[in-house]
Formats: structure tokens, sequence, C-alpha cells
């Protein structure tokens, strides 16, 4: 055989080899698209999301790209599960109460009316059963769902006006969405369902007499106190707001163990870090709404808190009786409140209350 013939078919034959590795390497990473319901880099939100993808991408080493949209970017800030339905993305990050419409079990997966901190929702979630729940609302509709992130406690909103009874809820056209948007249907407001971005041209052209949003690092990045200096608290209807990472259920289905153990790790750290930042940012925020804007803070009377509460129980017990497996979910839910509420106020509460003696 002809020695530099060799060299020169053998050096071709490495080239091609190379040639052909070089996209099978690349083919086994996975592009993907994630929806959102927020604008792009909201505090907390859209961070969120953002941040989620690139923990899955690092801890995959490469193998999986996520395309962050912001809400109207690709769909409609209100329609993420949708788009993971009909194939448009893999995932989402959302807050699930937008799809009480399709079961009113996913509500639940929110924030409830007098329900859980962030802390009980994650006991529940992880240790009630609520995850399990969960998985099987979500299969119904083609999602795999996964606690990616939480507000905690949220403000109460902005009024236009003082409210000072529950009369003065009547005819009150109000952003809330989720079942404490019901609540207030229910004592004779008017609740409309906004993405985060339309809630301030609406307030501004007086569509709405009031909104609610998140807490005052969210509602400061809004602007919010440029339209009213009415903020009141506490927020009875997301006392502990979980965000979602929803995932088709196809492309879960597709993963091996280990990779929907690194996706569920992600969302995991996720949830807890964004709860940190969260609570790392609402006071200053609060500080500067008040000191620097002149928004004047309220609390809620107890009658009108009262108010709420009754209606409250009226109407989860309806969402819980919408479907089958909202009422699974339902039962589940209040007993495990029953089961760690009594906790809660001799641990959290009754600690909050003594520490505010001590200045």
């Amino acid at each position: 055989m002809d020695r530099r013939k060799f060299i020169k078919t053998a050096g071709l034959g490495a080239t091609a080899a190379a040639a052909l590795a070089t996209p099978a390497i690349a083919s086994g990473v996975r592009q993907l698209k994630m929806v959102t319901s927020w604008p792009k880099n909201f505090p907390g939100l859209g961070t969120a999301a953002a941040r989620v993808a690139k923990r899955i991408e690092a801890a995959s080493d490469g193998r999986f790209k996520i395309r962050v949209y912001a809400g109207k970017e690709l769909v409609h800030p209100l329609k993420c599960l949708d788009a993971v339905q009909e194939g448009v993305a893999e995932l989402y990050h959302s807050a699930d109460y937008y799809y009480q419409g399709k079961d009113k079990g996913f509500a639940f997966y929110s924030a409830v009316p007098f329900g859980f901190t962030a802390s009980e929702m994650n006991a529940w979630l992880y240790f009630g059963g609520g995850q399990k729940l969960w998985d099987e609302l979500g299969a119904n509709f083609g999602v795999k769902g996964l606690p990616c992130g939480n507000s905690g406690v949220q403000m109460g909103g902005w009024f236009r006006k003082e409210v000072k009874t529950l009369e003065d809820f009547k005819g009150l056209k109000m952003r809330m969405p989720g079942l404490g948007g019901a609540v207030l249907n229910a004592i004779g407001a008017t609740a409309l369902t906004l993405a985060g971005s339309e809630i301030m041209p609406a307030l501004q052209a007086g569509t709405i007499d009031a909104t609610e949003w998140v807490g005052p690092w969210n509602d400061l990045a809004f602007g919010f106190y440029k339209v009213t200096k009415h903020y009141y608290y506490p927020g009875f209807h997301e006392p502990g707001t979980m965000l979602s990472m929803g995932i088709s259920k196809k492309f879960w289905d597709s993963l091996s163990k280990s990779d929907q153990a690194l996706f569920e790790s992600c969302a995991q750290a996720e949830n807890s870090y964004d709860l940190g930042e969260f609570n790392a940012n609402n006071g200053a925020a609060l500080n500067t709404l008040i000191t620097k804007h002149g928004v004047k803070l309220h609390e809620f009377s107890d009658e009108i808190f009262k108010g709420f509460g009754a209606a409250s129980k009226d109407v989860l017990a309806s969402a819980g009786a919408s479907s089958p497996n909202a009422k699974k979910i339902y039962e589940s839910f209040m007993a495990f409140k029953k089961r760690v509420q009594g906790w809660t106020e001799i641990s959290d509460v009754a600690y909050a209350e003594k520490r505010a003696l001590v200045k």
C-alpha cells in the first residue's frame, strides 16, 4: 500500500468522523421554549423564570437550553398553560389560578383566600399529598406542575378611595384573579382578571377602581402610587402565592428519571430562592413608597376582614364541588389546613407578636 495515500485517506476519514461527531453531540442538546405570564425580567417573577431556566441549563451541562419568553412575546400572559397543551412551548412559568377556568382545582396551586402561607403550602405539597393530587389534575390537561417560586403574603391592594366598611366594596371594580376574585364578587364588588402589563393602563383609564398585584417591591416597579396613594394590608386573598413551572406531560415522560429529578431540584431551589428575594426587598420598597412617594398605608378593618372570611368559606366550598379533581384537592387542602394552622399560630404568629413588643 502507498504510505502517502494511506495517510491522506486516513486523514480524510478522521476529518469526516469529526464532522459527523459534531452534529451528533449538538443533536443531544434539547432546545426548549418557556412561556411566562410576566413582563421581561420583572422583579421576582420574570427574573424567577429566567433563573430557573439558567439553573436547568447549568445543572444539565448545557444539554437543556431554554429560551424564556415574556408575556405577549409568544402567547398572551394568561394563556401559558394553553401554549404547553397545544405544543407551542414545552414549559411555562406562571400562577396556576389563571387557569381555574379549566378546572377550579388549579386555583389551589397558587393562592387560596385564608389558605396556606408559603411554608404551609410547601408542607402540603411535599408531605400532605398536594403534589400527587396536582399531578392527577395536570395529567388531564397534558401538564406536570412543579412549585417554582413564592411571593409570600401579599398586600391587600391599591384603592382610589378609602374603604372603611364592607359597604364600600359594593359596585367597586377591582383587579383580582383566582378565588379571591370570587370572594369580591360575593360581597358585591366586580372582580376582573388582568395580566400584570394590563393593570396600570386600566387603573389610569378608570376602568378599574382598585387593584392588587403582589407587594411593595413589585407594586413600586409598576408605579401604582402615581395613580392612587391608598395602599391596604394584609391581603386576604393571597397569603403565600406560589408560582408554577408547568411542563408538557409528553416532554416530561420522555425524560429519564435522573433528568426528571434535575428539573424537580431546580424548581425546588427557585421556589425557596424566590421567596427569600421577595422578603429581602419588600421592606425597603414599602419604606420608599411611604417616605418618597407619599403613600398612605391602611389596615383593613376587622369588619371588612370578617366579611372576606365569611364569603371565602362559601367560595371555597363551591370551588371544591365543581369537579371530581377539585373535590379531592379541596378536601385534602382543608384537612391539611386544620393540621398545620394551630402550629403556625403558636409558632410563627405568636413569635411575631411577641417580637413586636421588643423595640
